[in-house]
């Protein structure tokens, strides 16, 4: 079984360490995580260092694939392009819960989580790094672009797309063909009927843009 490293130590990296751990394909060597010291023990698993010791921790423990387990889409590319920067060698893994339904020709990218109860249609197209949480579900030919992320029990018709390091809301839906811009947030349990702009947050039913967002920004 291949050694894997997780970066990152909450909340959740517990659901990221739980399925790799169900797939049976990895055994979770270690976590990097700046903000615990090493030798502490997050989930079962040790932490073994920070990002700086990346590559050196990698070649002790005979690792060459990771997964970072940071929750913010923005932070979470910048956690990615400093790894590459500092482990160039090392590849990343693509993390699918056995209970997830991934149907015929649907495409997950390097770096990107399915949770539990996850529903990809066919031919639905999952971005790097991307994050489609607990009971989500991308439907036929839908797209989510790289750093995207779905919250758990979003729900995305056929043909709908979400730009790169947008999120879709807990409980929010977006209705067939439609595509919510790069960068936007729509709101928990928010229905996008029209295309959502770029760059805003977008709340309620039907969904409105509230305010302008920067990349970066907190999602609310």
């Amino acid at each position: 079984m291949d050694a894997i490293f997780i970066i990152g130590a909450s909340g959740h990296a517990k659901v990221v360490i739980d399925i790799v751990e169900r797939q049976g394909r990895w055994r979770v060597a270690g976590l990097i995580d700046a903000r615990l010291p090493a030798g502490a023990v997050h989930f079962g698993c040790p932490v073994l260092g920070d990002e700086a010791a990346l590559a050196e921790l990698a070649r002790a423990h005979g690792v060459r694939a990771l997964l970072v387990a940071v929750g913010d889409n923005a932070v979470r590319a910048r956690v990615v392009e400093r790894a590459q920067t500092l482990a160039p060698e090392l590849a990343f893994a693509t993390a699918v819960h056995p209970a997830a339904s991934v149907a015929r020709g649907a495409e997950v990218g390097p770096g990107s989580v399915v949770m539990p109860g996850a529903v990809l249609g066919p031919d639905a197209r999952v971005g790097r790094h991307c994050i489609v949480n607990t009971g989500a579900m991308l439907d036929h030919d839908g797209v989510l672009d790289d750093y995207a992320s779905l919250g758990p029990g979003a729900v995305l018709g056929g043909n709908a797309r979400v730009g790169a390091f947008a999120h879709v809301g807990l409980g929010a839906s977006v209705i067939h063909g439609v595509t919510v811009g790069e960068h936007a947030v729509l709101g928990a349990g928010a229905v996008a009927v029209r295309d959502v702009p770029a760059r805003v947050v977008a709340l309620g039913i039907p969904a409105r843009a509230v305010r302008g967002r920067e990349p970066g920004e907190r999602y609310y």
